[in-house]
């Protein structure tokens, strides 16, 4: 197995990397073992703690397991590991990245919808206010790019704030990070754009939320964030 050399700047993140993309790609199948910490720092050209490092990480994105004296070995990532690894399918190639697109924009889609009906239902009136107010706030489409997208952010943030929901709220984090991870600017070129171009249709939104009508706005919600979903379905063959 023949990994590249890495430079002394972050080295346990990059061997992280590589052992991560060696894994989603398969090229180390489930249950296989991983070489040992000395033939691995050997491979990677760097010393034994990054490798160290890079293998806990590993062990506690839900890829491998160690046994204490014995072997590391492979887990199989589909029944093991967490949304996290999201951004490293798509670049390792294990998934398209149009499906790990695809499948993140339905779950955005029902976790912000559901969110929005439970801030209309539970949010106090703070919450109700910076739901108004990020929506105010809402950036036209002509603005620059980066501040569109905070904005955005900005937005659904508030509501999942309101929605009293953790689990969501964490949620919205890896879905975040998994677009980034994917780029942003392609994902806005694929559909997001249609959300940003209407900052208005955010406004009503946040009125119907700050009127407590929960079943509009999940309604509202679901509608607004189709549009992603709706470009990144499969043609029909």
């Amino acid at each position: 197995m023949e990994f590249t050399a890495v430079s002394r700047t972050a080295v346990s993140d990059v061997v992280f990397g590589q052992l991560v993309d060696a894994i989603l790609a398969g090229r180390i199948a489930p249950e296989d073992a991983l070489p040992g910490e000395r033939e691995l720092a050997e491979s990677f050209h760097v010393n034994r703690h990054a490798v160290r490092e890079a293998v806990k990480r590993l062990q506690q994105s839900g890829l491998v397991r160690v046994a204490q004296g014995g072997k590391t070995r492979v887990m199989d990532w589909r029944t093991n590991a967490g949304l996290d690894i999201l951004s490293s399918l798509a670049r390792s190639g294990a998934v398209p990245a149009q499906r790990i697109l695809r499948d993140i924009a339905v779950m955005r889609r029902s976790i912000a919808a559901d969110a929005a009906r439970l801030c209309a239902q539970r949010a106090d009136d703070v919450q109700l206010a910076a739901v108004r107010a990020a929506a105010d706030a809402y950036p036209d489409s002509t603005e620059e790019f980066d501040a569109v997208v905070a904005g955005d952010i900005a937005f659904w943030v508030a509501i999942l704030d309101g929605s009293g929901n953790l689990a969501y709220r964490l949620g919205l984090n890896t879905l975040v990070a998994g677009y980034f991870g994917i780029g942003m600017e392609r994902i806005a070129d694929l559909g997001l754009n249609k959300e940003y171009v209407d900052p208005e249709a955010h406004r009503r939104l946040a009125e119907h939320i700050a009127a407590r009508e929960g079943d509009t706005a999940y309604e509202l919600a679901y509608t607004l964030l189709s549009g992603l979903v709706d470009a990144q379905e499969e043609p029909s063959a």
